[in-house]
Parts: C-alpha cells; structure tokens; sequence
C-alpha cells in the first residue's frame, strides 16, 4: 500500500508497528508470504534501500500520536486530512500584514471567523 495521511493515521493505532528496510533487491520472497503483515511505499520510485523510507513513515505516524505536537489540534487541520477533504493545506501568512509590496488577503484581517474559515477551504480545495 502506498503511504496516506489515512494509512499514518492506521499505524498510529497499532500497538507495535515494526519497520523491516529492504536494501537493492529487497527481500526474500517468504519474508512476504510468512513474515510481513503489510508492505508500505512512500511512492511509484527507488531508492537504494529502505531507510528513508522507514523514516517518513515514522514521522507521519509519529505526529498522529497523542502529544506527539505541542497541540491536539495541530493534526486535525493539516495537509491531506479529512478536515481539508484529503486536500493540501491552505496558505499561512504572518506578520507583517504587507511586505515588500505584497499584502496578506484581506480577508484574513476581517476577524470574520466564518469568512476566514471559508477562504481557507476554498484554497485548500483549489490547490487540488
């Protein structure tokens, strides 16, 4: 299975989750058949071996768990989740409200939480 937001978030509820890194060609075939309980890509390309691969599926599990990120909140409204409809993130924008000539929407200075909350989706699903 190719790595999701929604297989991270299926790993992060097992209670041991162990990464085997293949290195070249792989494994041996019954370490597939009698051993493996899943196989897990990151993408439709090669890599020498496997480990970084194992470290971007840590990384994405690791932030679904609990305390994980300063901030529960932080995982509900990300890239990919279904609070965004699997979509990417919408874009942040910080202070200043301008710099160098170029403003942040004004809708984000509107204090308007429902207009904001609206752009924001709108983005996200643009970004598609």
């Amino acid at each position: 299975r190719q790595l999701d937001d929604a297989l991270a978030a299926e790993l992060a509820t097992e209670p041991e989750v162990a990464l085997l890194c293949g290195r070249y060609e792989g494994f041996d075939e019954r370490v597939h058949d009698h051993l493996a309980t899943d196989v897990v890509s990151i993408g439709p390309y090669v890599l020498a071996g496997g480990e970084l691969a194992a470290m971007v599926v840590c990384d994405a599990v690791i932030r679904k768990l609990p305390g994980a990120l300063g901030h529960a909140e932080s995982v509900v409204e990300e890239s990919f989740s279904p609070a965004l409809e699997g979509a990417p993130e919408y874009p942040h924008y910080t202070r200043p409200a301008e710099w160098r000539g170029h403003g942040v929407p004004e809708v984000l200075l509107s204090g308007d939480h429902a207009r904001i909350r609206a752009w924001r989706f709108a983005q996200a699903r643009s970004r598609r």
